[in-house]
Order: C-alpha cells, then structure tokens, then sequence
C-alpha cells in the first residue's frame, strides 16, 4: 500500500498518485488505482482529474485507464538533459559498450535507489533488468554498491535506512552490517561487484563517478551473464571502467547536479 506523502500537502499527495501511475509501467484503471492507495475514492478521483487536466496524466476514455500524459513526458526530457548524466556521458558509454562488447550502465542516487540513466547494450545474447528510467535497489546492484561506499557518512547512514534488504537471490545482502563491510572494502579497492545479488545469472563490475576525486555523483558498470564470464573474468575490465569513470567526471565538472540522497 502506499501511503499519502506527510506534510507534503496536496501537491505532495497529487504527486504520490502520479508516482503510482508511472510505477505500474502500463495504463491503468481507477478501480486499481483505488486498490493500491491509501487514499479515499473522492480524493483520488480529484487528484486523477487535477493531474489529468494539467497534462500530467493522459486518460482513455474507451478503456477507462490513465497513463503518463504528454506534458510528464516534456517534463522528463528536461530533467534529462539538466539533471542526468547520461548528455555528457553518452559518447562515453559508446566507446565502452563498443570496447567491452557487455551490456553498460549509467545510474544515479535518488532517494536510496539506483535510478538507471542511461544504457548500452553489448550482445542480444542476454539483457539485463536495468533500462534508463528503471529504478532498483542500491544494496543488491554494483552500481548501488559503488555509489553508497563513496558518500559522506550521514547521507551514506540515511540511504541505508532506506534500503528493504529483501532477499533477490542467495548471495543477496539482507542486513546493515553485512554491506557496510563491503561498502569499506568498495571504498578501498574503488570499485563495485554484483555477485548476482539483483538478478540471477547477471553480474557486474561498477565504479563511482567522481567530481574532483571527491564527490560521487554516479556510478558507472559493465555487466554481463554468467554463461558469458566468471565473475574473476570482470576484472579484467576494472582499467578500461576507472578510465571511463574518470572521463564523465572530468566532462560533468562544470555540471549542477542535484545532490544524491
């Protein structure tokens, strides 16, 4: 269930409705909707209408469901190309994906969660989960992993807080203790594994984008399948993926971007 956004009053509620819709991946109907919130039906149906008649939402009346409108779509590109890494990036993540001939990933930190940037893919022999706009847990993904281990203590400590620690495969971390002492050996050796702890047959080898050595503002992966490589195999990648790392820092230098949390 999801419940109303505190404090946050009707804009932050409209919001959570809107946050639900685009979650579900897939136009869907009010009746759904009602099911998976917390709020009441008349306050829904006024959020709907609201974020419907500002372009927010889209709403086929044939099938009777709503969907991301055309204005959250204008939206999202601005964000994209202010807030995202993957403009300066992109000729960068070519020339690895070209490189590697592994799937590539880009993510930034939102709220404790991976959101994934943008991709490359290597091989239409396998795919990964992670899709740009697709959101994953920080604790479970190399991506996740490398970014956590890089952030100062108290926003790193806050992340942390917000991680479900839900068990994806056996070799998923289920508690605080057992990814600190990765995060501090990430933070020694400067990059990340996913040792199919999101997905499994999918591993991956991850290191933090840094604006002046300091600041981590991402991170950046090489992934593969298992029926490809052994996990022992990526680190063979670990100069070409620092390389890389360090050139979308030194790209994005002159950048604003938001702070992760």
């Amino acid at each position: 269930m999801n419940k109303p956004v505190p404090n946050d009053g009707t804009v932050g509620k409209a919001l959570q409705v809107l946050d639900l819709v685009a979650s579900l991946g897939r136009p869907v109907r009010f009746t759904e909707l009602l099911r998976l919130s917390d709020f009441p039906k008349a306050s829904l149906y006024r959020f709907l209408q609201t974020l419907t008649n500002q372009g927010m939402l889209s709403y086929d009346p044939k099938n009777q469901s709503y969907a991301p409108g055309l204005r959250l779509v204008r939206l999202a590109h601005s964000a994209w190309r202010q807030s995202s890494l993957a403009p300066v990036a992109s000729p960068y993540l070519d020339a690895l994906a070209k490189e590697v001939g592994e799937a590539v990933h880009l993510a930034q930190l939102d709220h404790g969660h991976v959101l994934f940037v943008d991709k490359r893919k290597g091989t239409g022999n396998f795919d990964t989960l992670a899709a740009a706009g697709k959101v994953a847990p920080s604790y479970c993904t190399g991506v996740g992993k490398a970014i956590l281990a890089f952030m100062p203590a108290a926003p790193r400590n806050l992340a942390l807080q917000q991680q479900a620690f839900l068990k994806y495969t056996p070799a998923t971390h289920d508690t605080i203790g057992g990814l600190e002492n990765e995060l501090r050996s990430v933070r020694q050796e400067g990059i990340a594994f996913d040792r199919e702890e999101h997905e499994t047959g999918i591993i991956s080898i991850a290191a933090p984008i840094l604006i002046d050595q300091k600041t981590v503002v991402g991170a950046l992966s090489i992934a593969t399948s298992t029926s490809r490589h052994k996990l022992s195999d990526l680190k063979a990648y670990r100069s070409v993926l620092l390389t890389t790392a360090n050139q979308i820092a030194n790209a994005a230098s002159t950048w604003q971007f938001p702070t992760q949390n």
